[in-house]
């Protein structure tokens, strides 16, 4: 029974995180509009507010077990597609504090591991 609990447990997690970072989008956009790749049509804030919202709805098909597998794949997806904007921040944070720039910086390897976890949190999907 303990691997159903891990797996439950690891899908929940991913879900918090996707949670908290979607309402982050409404309750600071400020950074986020920030980073939005200037290629992108429409207002940064356009943006910011749709990538909260695409946040947030995975959050929810992640912590469905019903959705899950179908929450998993998409929120792959969704952390592949963010990538640039990462990149983005990166570049405009190399002038920033050493502090700023780290954190900046350490994104941009996160999205490989947070790829691999909505992965496996969608083949451990029931």
């Amino acid at each position: 029974m303990e691997p159903v609990r891990s797996r439950s447990w690891s899908a929940l997690a991913l879900a918090g995180l996707l949670g908290a970072a979607g309402v982050t989008h409404f309750a600071k956009p400020k950074p986020y509009d920030a980073i939005i790749p200037r290629a992108l049509p429409g207002k940064p804030r356009t943006w910011t507010y749709a990538s909260g919202v695409a946040e947030v709805a995975l959050a929810a098909a992640v912590a469905a077990p019903r959705t899950r597998g179908l929450g998993g794949l998409l929120a792959a997806g969704f952390f592949a597609a963010v990538l640039p904007a990462n990149v983005k921040m990166a570049y405009n944070y190399r002038t920033k504090s050493p502090r700023a720039r780290a954190i900046a910086y350490g994104r941009l390897p996160l999205q490989v591991p947070l790829i691999v976890w909505a992965l496996r949190v969608r083949r451990s999907a029931p």
